[in-house]
């Protein structure tokens, strides 16, 4: 998965949005928040939720929010909230599971709870990416680096994964494996797929959007 792999479809109407259902991924521990949910983290007086919420909806017929904890918290947000199947803290393919078996689209697009800045346009280019490479799965890349907990798959493919699941594995890229995959390029956004992992980026990105809206 690199640059030579970009596609560079036009954004046209390539998927209905009706028929994308939007999952923000906040099943995690929050490790090096110091096991702090990140999700709810306040970032400018609002959880970093809200914030995700905010940029995604918009883009999407409906929103699912993955959490394993505080999740009258997160249902506060009006969206219904899925939790992992299996216990442990499994990681990102297995809140993928969860909402691809919750979902009523064909398609699911998966962001993370800890990126507030996601564009106004991530689920049109990984639309058009999947489309114009006839694939199962579209993954973002900033130009560096592959971002792949923000994707758009089919909903075809839970039964897969939760086969890959209960077989032990847990890594996305073994997983991507089995299935073609398109790259989408927003190597002129590369901001777009920041995230928030510990306070010092915490307090860092709370002082530029202020800065911003000075």
């Amino acid at each position: 998965m690199n640059a030579s792999k970009f596609t560079m479809p036009t954004l046209q109407a390539s998927i209905p949005v009706s028929e994308i259902t939007g999952l923000i991924l906040a099943g995690g521990r929050g490790s090096r928040m110091g096991g702090i949910d990140k999700g709810l983290v306040l970032l400018n007086g609002r959880p970093m939720v809200a914030h995700v919420v905010e940029r995604l909806r918009p883009q999407v017929s409906t929103v699912l929010i993955n959490a394993n904890r505080n999740l009258e918290q997160y249902r506060a947000h009006g969206f219904p909230v899925v939790s992992d199947q299996a216990s442990g803290f499994l990681g990102p393919l297995a809140g993928m599971a969860s909402g691809l078996q919750a979902a009523a689209t064909l398609y699911v697009v998966t962001v993370p709870c800890d990126s507030p800045l996601i564009g106004s346009d991530l689920v049109a280019r990984l639309a058009a990416a999947l489309t114009h490479e006839d694939a199962d799965i579209a993954v973002a890349h900033d130009g560096e680096r592959p971002h792949p907990v923000f994707l758009l798959v089919k909903r075809a493919l839970h039964d897969d994964l939760a086969a890959f699941l209960a077989g032990g594995g847990r890594k996305i890229d073994l997983w991507f494996a089995r299935h073609r995959v398109a790259v989408a390029d927003f190597s002129d956004s590369p901001q777009a797929f920041l995230n928030v992992n510990d306070p010092d980026e915490r307090a860092a990105l709370e002082s530029k959007l202020l800065e911003a809206a000075s």
